[in-house]
């Protein structure tokens, strides 16, 4: 399917400028939560002008149609069990195309230094001398507590917020041992890849002192149109997600804050049995469909290109 329009190095190096894009020859780059429109300029300007672009399964289809239609499109996605590339093989082909003196860009969802292994990255291609920079992305939590209208710390009900993964290193403390020591009324938890040790999570927070009817929400795909939406008291959480059956990503938020949310009033009042189905709450304005841009790091601001169709 076509891309975005632009160009790699080369094209760069023609136009003149480019802040520094083509010094650097690798990029870590967040994409985001999934909405297109949580993009960062500098991220979009790197997309349209990267020679190589290697992407991970978090990157949603919309935003891989803005990468321009000359890079080369490397996928080395990762899901439970299912690695198209196991992380060691992702440095060696990022060690292999920086190298080149091409400009890689290395896409990821999310920001890539929030369990999003950037840093290992990072050390890798340090360690070989290889020039590397990182551009933020709007970090799962971030993103889908803001479309929620849930605020991750609010006076008087949390102080804090916290990120877990429920997805831990064998040789390290597992995500129910991690929840238990810090489980918190007066702190929001956001659990990044928990969904298959959501009853373990649970049951250790509540075990820990936390309130079984502390307020939850697990949401699978945030921000995209095929956002889903579970509500529910803590305690009830795993059986209502399983009832649901969300499926990878989902992220999990549990904290007195989630009430704060519209959406958890209509929930107790309808009686829905947790389950909210939305398009991707913040994924437009209303009434202003998304179309992709392209940035022109020549203009003062963002330009309208055509609409490519999905990808396959």
């Amino acid at each position: 399917a076509p891309r975005a329009e632009g160009g790699g190095a080369e094209a760069q190096r023609a136009r003149g400028g480019g802040g520094g894009l083509v010094d650097a020859s690798v990029w870590l780059v967040g994409t985001g939560p999934g909405d297109p429109e949580l993009l960062t300029l500098k991220a979009l300007r790197l997309m349209q002008t990267a020679d190589i672009v290697l992407y991970d399964r978090l990157v949603s289809p919309e935003i891989l149609q803005m990468v321009h239609a000359g890079a080369r499109m490397v996928y080395v996605g990762k899901a439970s069990g299912q690695h198209t590339r196991t992380q060691e093989e992702i440095h060696t082909l990022l060690g292999h195309f920086a190298a080149s003196g091409q400009t890689i860009v290395r896409l990821k969802g999310g920001d890539p230094f929030v369990f999003g292994r950037g840093g290992e990255e990072m050390e890798y291609l340090a360690a070989r001398g290889l020039e590397i920079n990182c551009v933020p992305g709007v970090t799962a939590a971030a993103g889908i507590c803001a479309a929620l209208g849930i605020p991750q710390t609010h006076r008087g009900v949390a102080t804090s917020v916290r990120f877990l993964t429920g997805h831990t290193r064998a040789d390290g403390d597992s995500p129910a041992e991690l929840a238990a020591r810090h489980a918190d009324p007066d702190t929001t938890t956001c659990v990044y890849m928990g969904l298959q040790t959501l009853p373990e999570v649970v049951s250790a927070m509540v075990g820990s002192g936390l309130g079984a009817d502390t307020p939850a929400v697990a949401v699978e795909r945030g921000t995209t149109p095929q956002q889903r939406t579970v509500f529910s008291t803590l305690g009830e959480l795993p059986e209502r997600v399983a009832s649901a059956e969300l499926q990878s990503p989902t992220l999990v938020v549990v904290g007195n804050v989630v009430a704060l949310s519209p959406l958890w009033a209509r929930w107790c009042e309808n009686g829905d049995q947790g389950v909210v189905e939305a398009l991707g709450a913040a994924a437009t304005l209303p009434g202003t469909p998304f179309k992709p841009v392209k940035y022109d790091a020549g203009k003062r601001a963002p330009r309208e290109g055509h609409s490519p169709s999905p990808s396959a």
